[in-house]
């Protein structure tokens, strides 16, 4: 609670958090917005692959010329990495190869990184977390995206004394969307193609999100910074609004849906008749917790938290997230506190690639959001002993054999590949091995 006046003594200083940014997208593009309202923090480069683009962005956020000016714009990433006025390099590429190789640079280069790119961050963010704090550097989830507003929602809960019943975020799920491709996702969404085009909108991006693989990857982001579980074989998406929550997401033992208490899980905004849940939560995260006491219990009767029949479980919950317009918290309690908003610290979930259709040697796979594969949540531990494609890696690899619709990708099924991504990988698979249950 203290950031702000944090960062007005550091300004007062002559000493302004500078920040580098990779990749200027919709998430980039609504950190920028706020950077010339928030006094104390400069953003010293920005990294994209059209730099001009990137200059664009900034010019429709509403950066005046003079701060345009005095920023430098990069095609490389790395560059901005090495650039010696950044403190804090923030990564929103959402490429997971290029996310582990900006990290990685970053912390060498001894600067602080928020991995606004949770899809690195699951291929291998126990190990970049790792590098990070041997190196004395900040490595964070991004605030305003759900996982670390999920993860902030668990510390409360924990630090207060409560067991952690389950996490998570809402979403819009129906079974089929598993199937959409980028040639359908738009009718989902209330959209036509053309206006999607219009609106610069990516189908793959968008249609990562309906597919359930971002939920898929952010839940299992989320398993790992919290010592969580992941249910055994995937999210179960149960349709259930934010009344419901302390009732639905227990037990099965207590009569709720979860495999047991300490889970995460994705709840719907849809009922699976295509009907809209009540007091949906599909734009927000949540906990549920347990009263540890019958102390506990009453009270929160007695401040009208909404509970199971039993009175045990409750909720706590955010609405909404603000994703990018958000992202000065992790930027300044990295560089102002040496804190972070959220870390992987272990390996217990992992995202699966499973076959969209029936697969045939010799294609090429698309990665998430495409028209090949969707990401799957299991344990790690199963990812690991059936050999699990993370959907990290699925994109162009060319299989070797046939695949049935619904089926796991293993690495067995592709063609061998390199490259430092296939290598932090396995490094991180070999020092966490152990530990992912």
């Amino acid at each position: 609670m203290n950031l702000f006046r944090l960062l007005q003594e550091r300004a007062a200083r002559g000493r302004p958090v500078r920040a580098a940014l990779i990749g200027a997208g919709k998430f980039g593009s609504m950190f920028l917005s706020q950077v010339p309202t928030t006094p104390g923090l400069e953003v010293a480069a920005v990294a994209d692959l059209d730099p001009e683009r990137a200059r664009a962005a900034c010019r429709t956020v509403g950066w005046d010329e003079g701060l345009v000016a005095r920023t430098v714009f990069l095609e490389c990433g790395a560059d901005a990495c090495a650039h010696p006025d950044v403190e804090v390099v923030i990564e929103a590429t959402g490429n997971p190869a290029a996310g582990i190789a900006h990290a990685r640079a970053a912390v060498q280069a001894g600067k602080h990184i928020v991995m606004v790119n949770v899809e690195a961050d699951v291929l291998a963010g126990p190990l970049l977390a790792e590098e990070a704090r041997e190196r004395g550097v900040v490595y964070s989830m991004a605030y305003g995206d759900q996982p670390a507003l999920t993860s902030e929602l668990v510390d409360w809960a924990r630090a207060c004394g409560f067991e952690v019943a389950a996490a998570g975020k809402g979403t819009k799920y129906l079974p089929l969307f598993h199937s959409v491709t980028p040639d359908d996702v738009w009718g989902h969404y209330g959209l036509t193609a053309e206006e999607a085009k219009r609106g610069g909108m990516n189908p793959q991006m968008f249609n990562s999100f309906l597919d359930g693989t971002k939920s898929a990857i952010e839940m299992a982001a989320i398993a790992n910074a919290c010592d969580l579980a992941v249910p055994s074989d995937g999210l179960l998406f149960p349709p259930c609004g934010v009344d419901d929550l302390p009732h639905v997401l227990r037990s099965r033992e207590a009569g709720g849906v979860l495999e047991r208490d300490g889970m995460v899980e994705v709840v719907s905004s849809l009922e699976r008749d295509g009907r809209p849940v009540f007091r949906d939560l599909r734009w927000g995260v949540y906990v549920v917790l347990k009263a540890p006491n019958d102390y506990a219990m009453a009270c929160f009767r007695q401040y009208g938290l909404k509970t199971d029949a039993s009175g045990r479980y409750a909720a706590m919950y955010k609405p909404f997230h603000l994703i990018g317009l958000e992202l000065n918290i992790s930027v300044l309690s990295a560089a102002l506190r040496g804190e972070p908003t959220g870390q992987t610290r272990a390996f217990r979930g992992d995202v699966a690639s499973v076959a969209k259709r029936p697969l045939k040697a010799g294609e090429t796979l698309d990665g998430e959001g495409g028209y090949t594969v969707w990401g799957k949540a299991i344990p790690a531990e199963r990812s690991l002993a059936e050999g699990a494609l993370p959907i990290g890696l699925a994109h162009g690899v060319r299989l070797l054999r046939d695949v049935p619709a619904g089926a796991v990708v293993r690495w067995a099924d592709v063609e061998e590949r390199d490259g430092e991504a296939v290598r932090v990988r396995r490094a991180m698979e070999r020092r966490f091995a152990g530990e992912t249950v």
